[in-house]
Protein backbone atom coordinates (compact mmCIF):
# COMPACT_ATOMS: atom_id res chain seq x y z
CA UNK A 1 0.00 0.00 0.00
CA UNK A 2 1.50 3.05 -0.86
CA UNK A 3 2.14 6.23 1.44
CA UNK A 4 -0.81 8.35 0.23
CA UNK A 5 -3.83 5.62 0.47
CA UNK A 6 -2.15 4.75 4.17
CA UNK A 7 -2.23 8.38 4.94
CA UNK A 8 -5.70 8.61 3.52
CA UNK A 9 -6.76 5.81 5.61
CA UNK A 10 -5.20 7.13 9.01
CA UNK A 11 -7.03 10.64 8.79
CA UNK A 12 -10.30 9.21 7.46
CA UNK A 13 -9.98 6.66 10.80
CA UNK A 14 -9.93 9.93 13.25
CA UNK A 15 -11.87 11.78 11.41
CA UNK A 16 -15.18 12.24 13.39
CA UNK A 17 -17.74 14.66 15.37
CA UNK A 18 -14.93 15.68 17.97
CA UNK A 19 -12.74 16.63 15.40
CA UNK A 20 -14.68 19.06 13.43
CA UNK A 21 -15.65 20.42 16.69
CA UNK A 22 -12.61 21.32 17.12
CA UNK A 23 -11.61 23.08 14.08
CA UNK A 24 -14.98 25.17 14.67
CA UNK A 25 -13.54 26.14 18.03
CA UNK A 26 -12.83 29.75 18.51
CA UNK A 27 -9.39 31.00 17.64
CA UNK A 28 -9.37 34.41 15.82
CA UNK A 29 -9.74 31.81 12.63
CA UNK A 30 -12.96 31.35 10.79
CA UNK A 31 -14.33 28.04 11.25
CA UNK A 32 -15.13 28.56 7.73
CA UNK A 33 -12.27 28.89 6.74
CA UNK A 34 -10.90 25.22 8.01
CA UNK A 35 -13.25 24.11 6.51
CA UNK A 36 -12.90 25.51 3.21
CA UNK A 37 -13.09 23.81 0.13
CA UNK A 38 -10.45 23.71 -2.80
CA UNK A 39 -12.99 26.12 -5.41
CA UNK A 40 -10.41 28.08 -6.52
CA UNK A 41 -12.24 30.48 -8.90
CA UNK A 42 -14.26 33.39 -8.69
CA UNK A 43 -17.63 32.92 -10.39
CA UNK A 44 -17.27 36.17 -12.56
CA UNK A 45 -16.13 36.95 -16.45
CA UNK A 46 -12.50 35.55 -16.23
CA UNK A 47 -9.85 36.48 -19.15
CA UNK A 48 -8.86 34.71 -22.08
CA UNK A 49 -5.36 32.40 -20.80
CA UNK A 50 -2.48 32.99 -23.54
CA UNK A 51 -0.15 30.14 -23.69
CA UNK A 52 3.54 30.65 -23.67
CA UNK A 53 5.09 27.79 -25.61
CA UNK A 54 8.59 28.80 -23.80
CA UNK A 55 6.75 27.50 -20.72
CA UNK A 56 8.09 30.56 -19.22
CA UNK A 57 6.40 32.93 -16.76
CA UNK A 58 5.38 35.37 -19.98
CA UNK A 59 1.95 36.90 -19.75
CA UNK A 60 0.84 39.40 -22.35
CA UNK A 61 1.54 42.52 -22.81
CA UNK A 62 -0.37 45.91 -22.37
CA UNK A 63 -2.26 46.94 -24.96
CA UNK A 64 -0.78 50.27 -26.50
CA UNK A 65 -3.17 52.23 -25.55
CA UNK A 66 -3.13 51.62 -21.65
CA UNK A 67 -2.16 53.71 -19.17
CA UNK A 68 0.66 52.87 -16.78
CA UNK A 69 2.80 54.50 -13.72
CA UNK A 70 5.22 57.19 -14.74
CA UNK A 71 8.80 55.97 -14.08
CA UNK A 72 9.86 57.61 -10.94
CA UNK A 73 13.16 59.60 -11.29
CA UNK A 74 16.10 57.42 -9.68
CA UNK A 75 17.30 57.31 -6.26
CA UNK A 76 20.49 57.54 -3.99
CA UNK A 77 21.67 53.89 -3.35
CA UNK A 78 19.70 51.98 -0.71
CA UNK A 79 16.86 53.83 -1.25
CA UNK A 80 14.55 51.65 -3.07
CA UNK A 81 11.98 54.13 -2.31
CA UNK A 82 11.94 56.75 -5.18
CA UNK A 83 10.42 60.34 -3.58
CA UNK A 84 9.46 62.15 -5.08
CA UNK A 85 7.03 59.64 -8.05
CA UNK A 86 4.48 60.39 -10.40
CA UNK A 87 0.71 59.54 -8.91
CA UNK A 88 -1.08 56.37 -10.19
CA UNK A 89 -2.73 57.25 -13.64
CA UNK A 90 -6.55 56.58 -14.98
CA UNK A 91 -7.65 53.03 -13.97
CA UNK A 92 -8.21 50.65 -16.92
CA UNK A 93 -11.29 49.36 -15.37
CA UNK A 94 -10.18 45.75 -14.76
CA UNK A 95 -7.71 43.70 -12.72
CA UNK A 96 -6.87 40.11 -12.92
CA UNK A 97 -5.63 38.54 -9.67
CA UNK A 98 -3.94 34.92 -8.38
CA UNK A 99 -3.66 34.07 -5.49
CA UNK A 100 -3.85 31.50 -2.08
CA UNK A 101 -6.80 29.85 -1.33
CA UNK A 102 -8.23 32.06 1.68
CA UNK A 103 -5.75 35.50 0.76
CA UNK A 104 -8.71 37.10 -1.15
CA UNK A 105 -12.48 36.62 -0.34
CA UNK A 106 -15.54 38.10 -2.03
CA UNK A 107 -17.98 36.47 0.13
CA UNK A 108 -18.65 33.25 -1.51
CA UNK A 109 -17.57 31.42 0.71
CA UNK A 110 -19.15 33.73 4.07
CA UNK A 111 -20.98 37.31 3.46
CA UNK A 112 -19.10 38.80 6.34
CA UNK A 113 -15.10 38.11 4.69
CA UNK A 114 -15.58 40.20 1.33
CA UNK A 115 -12.46 42.52 0.81
CA UNK A 116 -12.67 42.58 -3.80
CA UNK A 117 -16.07 44.76 -3.51
CA UNK A 118 -15.04 47.66 -1.59
CA UNK A 119 -11.87 47.98 -3.91
CA UNK A 120 -13.77 47.54 -7.07
CA UNK A 121 -16.04 50.38 -5.28
CA UNK A 122 -13.35 52.53 -4.33
CA UNK A 123 -11.04 51.91 -7.32
CA UNK A 124 -12.94 51.71 -9.98
CA UNK A 125 -11.33 48.58 -10.81
CA UNK A 126 -13.40 45.32 -11.60
CA UNK A 127 -11.72 41.83 -10.16
CA UNK A 128 -12.39 40.17 -13.60
CA UNK A 129 -10.65 37.22 -12.66
CA UNK A 130 -9.91 36.04 -9.05
CA UNK A 131 -7.91 32.40 -9.58
CA UNK A 132 -7.11 31.28 -6.33
CA UNK A 133 -4.95 27.54 -5.44
CA UNK A 134 -3.35 25.32 -2.87
CA UNK A 135 0.29 24.88 -3.65
CA UNK A 136 3.14 26.99 -5.38
CA UNK A 137 2.93 24.59 -8.23
CA UNK A 138 -0.55 25.10 -8.99
CA UNK A 139 0.04 28.83 -9.24
CA UNK A 140 3.06 28.92 -11.01
CA UNK A 141 1.00 26.27 -13.88
CA UNK A 142 -1.52 29.02 -14.07
CA UNK A 143 1.08 31.77 -14.28
CA UNK A 144 2.26 30.00 -17.05
CA UNK A 145 -1.06 29.60 -19.11
CA UNK A 146 -2.88 32.81 -17.73
CA UNK A 147 -2.92 36.64 -18.03
CA UNK A 148 -2.41 38.30 -14.24
CA UNK A 149 -1.73 41.55 -13.35
CA UNK A 150 -0.76 40.80 -9.71
CA UNK A 151 -0.14 37.78 -8.48
CA UNK A 152 0.48 36.75 -4.57
CA UNK A 153 3.35 33.94 -4.51
CA UNK A 154 5.16 32.28 -1.21
CA UNK A 155 8.90 32.84 -0.99
CA UNK A 156 9.60 29.83 -3.51
CA UNK A 157 8.24 31.16 -6.46
CA UNK A 158 8.62 35.03 -5.77
CA UNK A 159 12.40 33.73 -6.36
CA UNK A 160 11.94 32.10 -9.22
CA UNK A 161 9.74 35.37 -10.60
CA UNK A 162 12.48 37.80 -9.99
CA UNK A 163 15.22 35.59 -11.36
CA UNK A 164 13.32 34.80 -14.60
CA UNK A 165 11.53 38.02 -15.30
CA UNK A 166 8.09 37.23 -14.13
CA UNK A 167 7.92 40.70 -12.28
CA UNK A 168 8.17 44.29 -12.72
CA UNK A 169 10.34 46.16 -10.21
CA UNK A 170 8.15 48.35 -8.04
CA UNK A 171 8.07 51.93 -7.30
CA UNK A 172 7.37 51.84 -4.11
CA UNK A 173 6.59 55.11 -3.44
CA UNK A 174 3.28 54.51 -5.08
CA UNK A 175 2.22 52.26 -2.58
CA UNK A 176 0.76 54.64 0.41
CA UNK A 177 1.28 51.50 3.24
CA UNK A 178 4.73 50.51 2.32
CA UNK A 179 6.67 52.68 5.00
CA UNK A 180 4.48 51.32 7.15
CA UNK A 181 5.57 47.81 6.90
CA UNK A 182 8.48 46.83 9.19
CA UNK A 183 11.51 46.85 7.52
CA UNK A 184 12.84 43.57 8.77
CA UNK A 185 9.63 42.53 6.03
CA UNK A 186 10.00 44.86 3.54
CA UNK A 187 14.15 43.91 2.95
CA UNK A 188 13.90 40.19 3.19
CA UNK A 189 16.03 38.73 0.26
CA UNK A 190 12.75 37.05 -1.68
CA UNK A 191 11.48 40.06 -2.19
CA UNK A 192 14.36 42.04 -3.54
CA UNK A 193 16.86 41.86 -6.26
CA UNK A 194 19.95 43.79 -5.62
CA UNK A 195 18.60 47.86 -4.46
CA UNK A 196 15.37 46.47 -6.80
CA UNK A 197 12.07 45.48 -5.03
CA UNK A 198 9.39 43.26 -6.07
CA UNK A 199 7.20 42.42 -3.73
CA UNK A 200 5.25 44.03 -1.07
CA UNK A 201 4.70 41.78 2.16
CA UNK A 202 1.02 40.91 2.81
CA UNK A 203 0.82 37.98 5.53
CA UNK A 204 3.16 36.10 7.22
CA UNK A 205 3.48 33.11 9.45
CA UNK A 206 6.09 30.88 11.49
CA UNK A 207 6.53 27.01 11.27
CA UNK A 208 6.23 25.55 14.92
CA UNK A 209 6.82 22.20 16.53
CA UNK A 210 3.99 20.97 18.60
CA UNK A 211 4.21 18.23 21.10
CA UNK A 212 2.44 16.31 23.37
CA UNK A 213 3.15 14.72 26.64
CA UNK A 214 6.03 13.27 28.05
CA UNK A 215 9.70 14.05 27.57
CA UNK A 216 10.87 15.55 24.21
CA UNK A 217 14.65 16.47 23.74
CA UNK A 218 13.38 19.90 21.86
CA UNK A 219 12.60 20.35 18.13
CA UNK A 220 14.77 17.34 17.00
CA UNK A 221 12.04 15.24 18.49
CA UNK A 222 9.69 15.82 15.31
CA UNK A 223 12.59 14.07 13.70
CA UNK A 224 13.16 11.26 15.91
CA UNK A 225 10.58 10.15 18.09
CA UNK A 226 7.45 10.61 16.35
CA UNK A 227 4.93 9.76 14.92
CA UNK A 228 5.07 12.78 13.55
CA UNK A 229 3.00 15.59 10.94
CA UNK A 230 5.17 17.29 8.73
CA UNK A 231 3.88 20.10 6.57
CA UNK A 232 3.96 19.09 2.90
CA UNK A 233 6.59 21.41 0.89
CA UNK A 234 10.30 21.05 0.25
CA UNK A 235 11.15 24.25 1.91
CA UNK A 236 10.57 21.83 5.29
CA UNK A 237 13.80 20.72 4.69
CA UNK A 238 15.05 23.69 5.75
CA UNK A 239 13.36 23.53 9.36
CA UNK A 240 15.52 20.33 9.76
CA UNK A 241 17.87 22.24 8.62
CA UNK A 242 17.63 24.49 11.50
CA UNK A 243 17.46 21.82 14.10
CA UNK A 244 21.25 20.50 12.39
CA UNK A 245 22.48 24.06 12.65
CA UNK A 246 21.80 24.28 16.75
CA UNK A 247 22.69 20.32 17.21
CA UNK A 248 25.31 19.69 14.47
CA UNK A 249 27.34 23.19 14.52
CA UNK A 250 30.04 21.37 12.26
CA UNK A 251 28.21 21.30 9.57
CA UNK A 252 28.27 24.73 9.20
CA UNK A 253 24.77 25.98 8.51
CA UNK A 254 24.25 29.13 8.34
CA UNK A 255 21.00 29.97 6.62
CA UNK A 256 18.58 26.92 6.71
CA UNK A 257 17.47 27.90 3.23
CA UNK A 258 21.01 28.02 1.20
CA UNK A 259 22.45 24.87 1.89
CA UNK A 260 25.19 22.85 0.30
CA UNK A 261 25.11 19.43 -1.07
CA UNK A 262 26.71 17.90 1.94
CA UNK A 263 24.42 20.38 4.25
CA UNK A 264 21.18 19.12 2.20
CA UNK A 265 22.27 15.55 2.32
CA UNK A 266 22.53 15.54 6.57
CA UNK A 267 18.81 17.86 6.52
CA UNK A 268 17.99 14.99 4.39
CA UNK A 269 19.14 12.18 5.99
CA UNK A 270 17.60 14.04 9.29
CA UNK A 271 14.14 13.42 8.27
CA UNK A 272 14.20 10.22 6.91
CA UNK A 273 15.25 8.88 9.99
CA UNK A 274 11.66 8.46 11.51
CA UNK A 275 10.14 8.39 7.81
CA UNK A 276 7.51 5.64 7.44
CA UNK A 277 3.72 4.67 7.44
CA UNK A 278 3.06 6.81 10.78
CA UNK A 279 4.39 9.87 9.34
CA UNK A 280 1.75 12.49 7.97
CA UNK A 281 2.38 14.82 5.47
CA UNK A 282 0.12 17.47 5.56
CA UNK A 283 -1.02 20.52 3.30
CA UNK A 284 -4.34 21.48 4.10
CA UNK A 285 -4.95 22.37 8.18
CA UNK A 286 -7.49 20.11 8.70
CA UNK A 287 -5.52 17.16 8.11
CA UNK A 288 -3.04 18.17 10.53
CA UNK A 289 -5.63 19.02 13.02
CA UNK A 290 -7.46 15.61 12.63
CA UNK A 291 -3.98 13.99 12.62
CA UNK A 292 -3.10 16.04 16.05
CA UNK A 293 -6.45 15.56 17.89
CA UNK A 294 -6.94 11.89 16.98
CA UNK A 295 -4.14 11.12 18.55
CA UNK A 296 -2.46 9.25 15.39
CA UNK A 297 0.58 11.87 15.69
CA UNK A 298 2.62 13.16 18.82
CA UNK A 299 4.44 15.90 17.16
CA UNK A 300 3.59 18.33 14.53
CA UNK A 301 5.28 21.16 12.66
CA UNK A 302 2.45 23.70 12.95
CA UNK A 303 1.50 27.53 12.92
CA UNK A 304 0.72 29.71 15.90
CA UNK A 305 -2.70 29.40 15.27
CA UNK A 306 -3.13 25.63 15.56
CA UNK A 307 -1.61 26.21 19.02
CA UNK A 308 -3.93 28.19 19.89
CA UNK A 309 -6.95 25.83 18.52
CA UNK A 310 -5.68 23.40 20.96
CA UNK A 311 -5.13 25.20 23.80
CA UNK A 312 -8.55 26.57 23.60
CA UNK A 313 -9.89 23.26 23.12
CA UNK A 314 -7.93 22.08 26.27
CA UNK A 315 -5.36 19.54 24.20
CA UNK A 316 -1.80 18.74 26.22
CA UNK A 317 -0.66 20.38 23.04
CA UNK A 318 1.57 22.87 23.27
CA UNK A 319 4.72 24.03 21.47
CA UNK A 320 8.43 23.98 22.15
CA UNK A 321 9.36 27.55 23.70
CA UNK A 322 12.19 29.35 23.01
CA UNK A 323 13.74 27.61 19.75
CA UNK A 324 14.51 29.24 16.62
CA UNK A 325 11.85 28.64 14.06
CA UNK A 326 11.29 29.06 10.28
CA UNK A 327 8.56 31.59 8.90
CA UNK A 328 7.84 32.76 5.30
CA UNK A 329 5.74 36.03 3.79
CA UNK A 330 3.63 36.00 1.16
CA UNK A 331 3.92 39.04 -0.78
CA UNK A 332 2.11 40.62 -3.80
CA UNK A 333 3.90 41.41 -7.16
CA UNK A 334 3.17 42.96 -10.49
CA UNK A 335 3.57 40.83 -13.39
CA UNK A 336 5.90 41.09 -15.91
CA UNK A 337 3.89 43.13 -18.53
CA UNK A 338 0.48 43.62 -16.85
CA UNK A 339 -2.33 44.92 -18.58
CA UNK A 340 -3.94 46.96 -15.81
CA UNK A 341 -0.85 48.58 -14.44
CA UNK A 342 -2.91 51.62 -12.43
CA UNK A 343 -5.05 49.31 -11.49
CA UNK A 344 -2.33 46.61 -9.96
CA UNK A 345 -1.06 49.97 -8.27
CA UNK A 346 -4.34 50.54 -6.93
CA UNK A 347 -4.88 46.92 -5.74
CA UNK A 348 -0.99 47.41 -3.61
CA UNK A 349 -2.68 50.44 -1.78
CA UNK A 350 -5.69 48.41 -0.87
CA UNK A 351 -3.83 44.87 0.21
CA UNK A 352 -1.39 47.28 2.46
CA UNK A 353 -3.73 49.31 4.27
CA UNK A 354 -4.68 48.35 7.51
CA UNK A 355 -8.55 47.60 6.97
CA UNK A 356 -8.46 44.81 4.39
CA UNK A 357 -4.96 43.38 6.62
CA UNK A 358 -7.35 42.90 9.45
CA UNK A 359 -9.74 40.89 7.70
CA UNK A 360 -7.19 39.20 5.93
CA UNK A 361 -5.14 38.18 9.30
CA UNK A 362 -8.44 37.14 11.25
CA UNK A 363 -9.62 34.92 8.36
CA UNK A 364 -6.71 33.56 7.82
CA UNK A 365 -4.89 32.89 10.99
CA UNK A 366 -1.45 34.71 9.83
CA UNK A 367 0.07 37.96 10.65
CA UNK A 368 -0.69 41.28 8.92
CA UNK A 369 2.50 42.66 7.15
CA UNK A 370 1.23 46.37 8.36
CA UNK A 371 1.46 46.51 12.28
CA UNK A 372 -1.86 49.35 11.95
CA UNK A 373 -3.62 46.55 11.19
CA UNK A 374 -3.20 44.82 14.90
CA UNK A 375 -6.65 45.80 16.12
CA UNK A 376 -9.98 44.24 16.91
CA UNK A 377 -10.76 40.73 15.45
CA UNK A 378 -6.77 40.69 13.57
CA UNK A 379 -5.67 41.53 17.69
CA UNK A 380 -5.02 37.54 18.80
CA UNK A 381 -3.74 37.01 15.68
CA UNK A 382 -0.91 39.67 16.33
CA UNK A 383 -0.37 38.33 19.68
CA UNK A 384 0.15 35.09 18.66
CA UNK A 385 3.19 36.08 16.56
CA UNK A 386 4.47 38.68 18.70
CA UNK A 387 4.15 41.57 16.10
CA UNK A 388 6.39 44.23 17.60
CA UNK A 389 8.48 42.44 19.68
CA UNK A 390 11.87 42.39 18.03
CA UNK A 391 13.69 40.14 20.18
CA UNK A 392 11.37 37.63 19.55
CA UNK A 393 11.16 37.95 15.95
CA UNK A 394 15.11 37.59 15.54
CA UNK A 395 14.59 34.23 16.41
CA UNK A 396 12.80 34.06 13.09
CA UNK A 397 14.60 32.78 9.52
CA UNK A 398 12.75 33.45 7.18
CA UNK A 399 12.10 31.57 3.85
CA UNK A 400 13.97 32.82 0.49
CA UNK A 401 14.06 30.32 -2.92
CA UNK A 402 17.45 28.21 -2.57
CA UNK A 403 19.82 28.89 -5.27
CA UNK A 404 23.48 27.75 -6.63
CA UNK A 405 24.70 31.19 -5.54
CA UNK A 406 24.05 30.79 -1.90
CA UNK A 407 21.24 33.57 -1.95
CA UNK A 408 23.80 36.38 -3.57
CA UNK A 409 27.12 35.41 -1.52
CA UNK A 410 30.15 33.58 -1.49
CA UNK A 411 29.67 30.04 -1.95
CA UNK A 412 28.22 26.65 -3.92
CA UNK A 413 25.20 25.92 -2.79
CA UNK A 414 21.93 23.57 -3.56
CA UNK A 415 18.90 25.46 -5.62
CA UNK A 416 15.02 24.81 -5.14
CA UNK A 417 15.39 22.27 -8.33
CA UNK A 418 17.82 20.18 -5.93
CA UNK A 419 15.17 20.55 -2.79
CA UNK A 420 12.15 19.34 -5.08
CA UNK A 421 13.90 15.98 -6.23
CA UNK A 422 14.89 15.41 -2.81
CA UNK A 423 11.78 16.16 -1.01
CA UNK A 424 9.78 13.94 -3.64
CA UNK A 425 12.16 11.13 -2.99
CA UNK A 426 11.43 11.07 0.79
CA UNK A 427 7.27 11.38 0.18
CA UNK A 428 6.91 9.28 -2.55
Amino acid sequence: MGRDRLRRTRLAAVAGAGVLALAACATGVDGARLAAGPGNARPIAAASPVADPSGTVSPTPAPSGSASPTPAPSTAAGSPSPTPSASIGASEGALRVLTFQGHVEYGGTSSEADWVASFEQESGCRVATLDRVRTSAEMADKLGAGVYDVVSPSPDLAGALIAEGGASPLDTALVEGYDDIPARLRELPALRSGEKVYGIPYLWGVNLVLHGEGRHDGPRALYADGPAAIRDTPLSIADAALVLKETEPALGIDDPFQLTPDQLGAAEKLLAEKDGADRVYWRDPIELIRAVAGGSVRLAQAWPYHADLFKRADSPVRAFGDAPMTGWADSWMITARPASPNCAYRWLNWVTSPAVQQEAAAWTGLAPANPAACTGQARPICDLHHVGDEIWSKRVFFAARPSRDCGGLDGECTDYTDWVNRWRKLVS
